[in-house]
């Protein structure tokens, strides 16, 4: 005869299963789980109290509830994680090479060490909590009411049954019911969600690749001819967001350093056109975003980021060269083989190795933003006609050691910059408190901002067309809000800037705040219209 659980143990068992059902799938969100009933946990409970101990049923049942709470675990894991640092929630099919990047960047952070420890200790914390849901069930379903009180139990498993179908239904708007039921079933909901969301997925991917296929451009010949013999360099700043400009911890700072470069920029004989694109991401993946603006298509995931290289679509960079172009690409975060550059139309690329640094790396961040200016100041031949694009890496997270910037002949092989290399505290340390967090970011990017206007204020003779903007916001609690616009500057040559007259951007390198945003893959095509004397119909 099997021995009744004590009254410890099915509280213990039901305050586990209680954990997996109100765990929170967004930060901030975890208040809303502990005060809402969750209308699974009295169907689970009276579900496994109608149970006969130790039969195949009741196995059968306690398996598929473990592994049902599990699965729904593991999602909510990913979900506040996604939406911690890049503000969506988790796809399985879009989101699992992530998982390498994580853990490089977590490397680059606290050593592949600590990054390895911290992975198997998750392990095992997964493991262990689906070992105790295992457990608790099988607490519940030694509970075997008296006879009088099954059929209470039994009702109250349907009521808690149909409430649950009935708040999972509406939830997917499959009906509307007449008045919110007494709990939520968020976790009922959440297979199913993921099941909707794949069928988007699949469904979404199929119409990018015949976007893909099309193109406006493909047959138009000449094009960028307004471009040649000139140089046109595209630099992304790392994290440079809307931020820096809308919130005060950010704009004290990045505003002035933005006001005191308009001077030497207009006096060194540029024209200064600054507006808002709208990043297709948040936080991180910054290939995306470079991804996005070459190739018109929008990328905010890694499938459509693959659909996009193997289709016939043409990037900025594969037109440029196609049309008599140097296409350059400057990858100081490039350590690893880039099978994907030469598919994106570089006909060059100089990755971290290539650039010719001899100093210490910043954490994850090969080299300081001023090296690889000027690193590929070097590479370039005057008179040539050259479309490059040049990504800085120095506020990339963790946004510790900050370097500072030095006279630009005395920046040599970088090794000049080794002062700063081992200074301020390891991320370690910054990462245990928010505050720090956002103000080596702040820190990081003007850096980055005095590096990139300063670099451009220094050129002379036949002045290039700078295209200088931020790939992404930061994670959201560090840029403090939502939004996915980031700023673009355009500096060059009065005459090259007055072909964009029609964008309607802002003189200076403050966009009006209510400058209506473009699309970041609506950059290319635009682009492309602007600089060549017969462009195709839109």
């Amino acid at each position: 005869m099997t021995r009744a659980p004590s009254l410890r143990s099915l509280v213990a068992a039901a305050l586990v299963l209680l954990a997996v059902l109100v765990l929170p799938d967004r930060p901030g969100a975890l208040w809303d789980g502990l005060t809402t009933l969750p209308l699974e946990l009295p169907l689970i409970l009276c579900g496994l109290m109608l149970t006969r101990p130790a039969s195949p049923g009741t196995t059968a049942l306690r398996v598929l509830v473990t592994c049902w709470l599990a699965v729904a675990l593991l999602l909510k894991i990913g979900d506040f994680g996604m939406q911690a640092a890049f503000n969506r929630p988790f796809n399985p099919v879009l989101d699992l090479p992530l998982l390498r990047s994580g853990f490089d960047l977590a490397s680059g952070a606290v050593g592949p060490v600590l990054a390895g420890l911290a992975v198997a200790a998750l392990a095992a914390v997964l493991c262990l909590l689906i070992g105790l849901l295992w457990w608790a069930t099988g607490v519940w379903a030694r509970l075997q009411p008296r006879p009088p009180l099954r059929r209470p139990v039994a009702l109250g498993a349907a009521l808690a049954a149909v409430l649950t179908l009935a708040d999972a239904g509406h939830a997917a708007r499959l009906f509307t019911l007449p008045a919110d039921p007494p709990g939520r079933a968020a976790t009922a909901r959440l297979i199913p969600e993921r099941i909707a969301l794949l069928r988007q997925t699949f469904a979404d991917l199929a119409a990018f690749r015949a976007a893909a296929a099309t193109d406006r451009f493909a047959d138009t010949p000449g094009l960028l001819d307004r471009l040649q013999g000139r140089q046109t360099v595209i630099v992304f700043v790392e994290s440079y967001g809307r931020t820096s400009f809308d919130t005060p911890l950010y704009s004290a700072t990045h505003l002035p350093t933005l006001h005191a470069a308009e001077p030497a920029l207009r006096k060194a004989g540029f024209a200064i056109r600054s507006g808002w694109l709208t990043s297709p991401i948040m936080g991180g993946q910054s290939w995306l975003a470079h991804g996005t603006l070459a190739s018109g298509l929008r990328l905010d995931n890694q499938t459509r980021y693959g659909a996009m290289l193997a289709s016939p679509r043409r990037t900025l960079f594969r037109i440029a060269a196609d049309e008599g172009f140097r296409a350059l690409g400057v990858m100081p975060a490039i350590t690893l083989a880039w099978p994907e550059g030469p598919m994106l139309g570089f006909s060059e690329i100089f990755a971290a190795a290539d650039l010719g640094y001899r100093g210490l790396p910043y954490n994850w961040v090969t080299m300081p933003d001023q090296f690889t200016l000027t690193a590929f100041d070097r590479l370039r031949v005057p008179g040539e006609s050259l479309l490059a694009e040049v990504v800085l890496v120095s506020s990339h997270a963790p946004w510790t050691p900050v370097p500072q910037m030095v006279p630009w002949d005395a920046v040599g092989d970088g090794t000049i910059l080794n002062q700063w290399a081992t200074s301020g505290d390891p991320p370690q340390v910054v990462w245990r408190d928010e505050a720090r967090i956002r103000d080596q970011y702040r820190q990081s990017i003007d850096y980055s901002l005095q590096a990139v206007t300063g670099f451009a204020a220094r050129q002379t003779g036949a002045l290039p067309l700078f295209v200088i903007l931020g790939d992404h916001q930061p994670a959201p609690f560090v840029a403090q809000s939502d939004s996915r616009d980031v700023p673009v500057h355009l500096i060059g040559p009065p005459d090259l800037i007055a072909l964009t007259d029609g964008w309607g951007w802002t003189e200076g390198l403050m966009p009006d705040p209510a400058l209506p945003p473009w699309p970041m893959e609506a950059f290319r095509d635009r682009f492309l219209a602007a600089f060549t004397s017969a462009p195709p119909a839109p």
